[in-house]
C-alpha cells in the first residue's frame, strides 16, 4: 500500500513527498506434544497456543530513511507457561553513501554453521520460544556501518542487557526449581545498564565469506554458579570476547567454521565448531536438492553448559524440493563423543496456497548422561506442529 502526502513548499507551490508504507501480520496456531510424562510437578504434555507477528515498514527520502517494526505475542490456551510478548525490532535507519546508521531495537545475526552459532552474541535468547536458542529478543542499540572495498566495518553500542526468561512451574523444558529474579545477578555494579560494545568486520574475498568481531560488556550467556547444597544460580559476567566466522564455497561444497575466545573473572572459555556441507543438486532433474553435512563442536566448559554441546559431532541432511509448495526438511543428530548423550533435531515447512504455511519442529533427548545439565530436560522430547496464516 502506498500513501502520498502533499505539503506546500516555501515558494507556496505544492511539492510531492512520497512515503512507502507496508504492513502485514502473521497469525499462527501452534501445538506442542511432549512424548513422555513430565519430570517435574505441574508440567503438562500438550501445549496449544496462538501467536501473532505484526510487521510494518515506512520509508521515505528515496528509501534512504526508514522505520521498521516487528512485534511478537504468544498466548497459551491451557495456561500461561509460554504467554509473553516482545518487540523484536523497532528502529530508525538512515543510509548515506557508504554509511548505514540505526537506532532502536534490532535483531542481529552472525554465524555460518548449522548445529550451533557460537559467534551470535548480540541478542538474548528467547528461551520461551525454544531451548535451541534460535529465537532471539530485540536488543536496544546504536549501530553504525561503513562499507568499502576492504569490507564492512560495524560498531555497536548496546546500553541495556536483557535477561533470559525461563517461565513458570508449568513450563517445559525447565529446571527442577524455578529460576526466579533473586537467583540471577550481574557481576557489574551497573547490572543491566553496564555499557556494552561490539565491533565487527565482514568481507567477501572471492568465494570466501569471513567475519571477525570483538565484544565487551555483559555476556548474553550467564555463568552457572553452584551452591554447597547443589542448587545453582545464574550470573551475567563482564567479558571480553573475540571471534571468527568463515565460510568458503567450492562448487557444491561449503566449508564452515566459527570460534570464540571469552575472558573475564572466570576460567577463560574457548569454543570452536566447524564442518562441511555438500549438496547434490537437482536430483533426477526434478528440482530436488539433497544436502548432507557434518560438523564438530568443542567447548572447554565441559558439562557446565546448558546445551551439553562440548565434544559433539552433528550430522544432518537437508532436503529442498524446490516445488510449488516449497517443501524443506532438515533432520540432524548430535552425538557426544565421550558420553552416551544424543540429541535430535527436526525442522520442516511447506506452503499451502499463497497465504498458509505449515511448519514442523522436533527435539529429542536420548541416553542423556546424568553428569550433563541437559539431563534436567531428559523427558522433554517433543513434536511441534504450527499452521500460519499470512495477511
Amino acid at each position: 500500500m502506498m500513501v502520498l502526502i502533499y505539503a506546500p513548499s516555501l515558494l507556496g507551490q505544492q511539492k510531492q513527498k512520497k512515503y512507502d508504507f507496508a504492513f502485514n501480520i502473521d497469525l499462527g496456531f501452534d501445538n506442542i506434544l511432549f512424548f513422555q510424562e513430565a519430570a517435574y510437578q505441574d508440567q503438562l504434555q500438550w501445549y496449544p497456543s496462538v501467536y501473532a507477528k505484526p510487521k510494518f515498514n515506512i520509508n521515505w527520502n528515496e528509501s534512504k530513511s526508514n522505520i521498521t517494526f516487528e512485534g511478537f505475542v504468544r498466548a497459551d490456551i491451557n495456561g500461561d507457561s509460554r504467554t509473553h510478548w516482545d518487540v523484536r525490532e523497532l528502529y530508525y535507519q538512515y543510509y548515506k553513501n557508504n554509511f548505514d546508521f540505526s537506532i532502536g531495537l534490532k535483531k542481529i545475526f552472525w554465524g555460518k554453521t548449522e548445529g550451533v552459532h557460537l559467534v551470535d552474541v548480540i541478542n538474548q535468547v528467547d528461551f520461551l520460544e525454544g531451548a535451541d536458542g534460535e529465537e532471539k529478543l530485540g536488543q536496544p542499540m546504536l549501530q553504525l556501518s561503513y562499507s568499502s572495498k576492504l569490507g564492512t566495518f560495524t560498531g555497536f553500542a548496546l546500553p541495556y542487557t536483557r535477561q533470559i526468561v525461563f517461565g513458570n512451574e508449568a513450563g517445559r523444558p525447565r529446571t527442577p526449581s524455578i529460576i526466579t529474579a533473586d537467583k540471577v545477578t550481574f557481576e557489574s555494579e551497573m547490572d543491566e545498564w553496564q555499557p556494552t560494545f561490539a565491533l565487527r568486520w565482514a568481507h567477501f574475498i572471492g568465494d570466501a565469506d569471513i567475519g571477525l568481531h570483538y565484544f565487551y560488556g555483559n555476556a548474553r550467556e550467564p555463568l552457572i554458579l553452584f551452591s554447597p547444597q547443589g542448587e545453582f544460580s545464574l550470573q551475567y559476567p563482564v567479558v571480553h570476547q573475540v571471534g571468527i566466522d568463515y565460510q568458503h564455497i567450492v562448487k557444491n561444497v561449503l566449508f564452515k567454521i566459527e570460534s570464540i575466545y571469552r575472558s573475564g573473572n572466570f576460567d577463560d572459555i574457548f569454543a570452536i565448531t566447524g564442518g562441511v556441507e555438500y549438496t547434490f543438486g537437482n536430483i533426477n532433474k526434478k528440482g530436488l536438492d539433497i544436502g548432507v553435512l557434518a560438523e564438530y563442536v568443542y567447548d572447554n566448559r565441559g558439562v557446565n553448559i546448558f546445551s551439553s554441546l562440548n565434544n559433539d559431532v552433528f550430522v544432518a541432511t537437508r532436503l529442498a524440493f524446490n516445488n510449488v509448495t516449497g517443501i524443506e526438511i532438515l533432520y540432524g543428530v548430535f552425538q557426544d563423543i565421550s558420553k552416551s548423550t544424543m540429541l535430535m533435531r527436526l525442522e520442516g515447512s511447506t506452503r499451502i496456497g499463497e497465504n498458509f504455511k505449515i511448519t514442523a519442529t522436533g527435539q529429542g533427548f536420548f541416553k542423556v548422561d546424568e553428569t550433563e545439565l541437559v539431563y534436567l530436560f531428559r523427558k522433554d522430547s517433543f513434536f511441534e506442529l504450527a499452521c500460519i496464516r499470512y495477511f
